[in-house]
């Protein structure tokens, strides 16, 4: 499970070391994608294929499933952390996510999420409040 929140810093290649938290379940290679709110979701291989095969279960028929496999399977990159555990973020998608120098990595349970540190920090006042006084059950059966 991938959790907590990270700071590591991008290189001029591109690159980013996996936290240390992270590493063994990341091991094995990942797949970097967009992700919603224009971050990066990070998901293990073995992951990105359990993803992958309920993705497959969306009717094409549906618009919005279609526009949703698009955006998410045409900007996947496999990638292999190399033996300083570093992964290379391809040029789009860092362009999607606005990645400079300064970047956070979130833990999110199952995958890891790559932010644009100001982005991010954004994200986290202005979702701060909601979440402290959120009233209504949002994951059935979780509290």
């Amino acid at each position: 499970m991938l959790l907590g929140t990270h700071s590591p810093k991008l290189d001029d290649k591109g690159r980013v070391i996996l936290p240390a938290k992270f590493r063994e379940d990341l091991a094995g290679g990942v797949v970097i994608t967009r992700g919603q709110e224009r971050c990066l979701y990070v998901f293990s291989n073995a992951e990105f294929e359990s993803v992958h095969e309920r993705i497959r279960q969306a009717p094409l028929s549906n618009k919005q499933a279609r526009d949703f496999l698009r955006m998410f399977l045409s900007g996947a990159s496999a990638e292999m952390p190399d033996s300083q555990n570093r992964i290379t973020i391809p040029p789009a998608l860092r362009q999607y996510a606005g990645l400079e120098k300064e970047l956070v990595v979130t833990g999110v349970g199952a995958h890891a999420e790559i932010w644009n540190a100001d982005a991010w920090n954004n994200y986290l006042a202005g979702n701060e409040e909601a979440y402290a006084e959120m009233e209504q059950e949002v994951i059935p059966g979780l509290f």
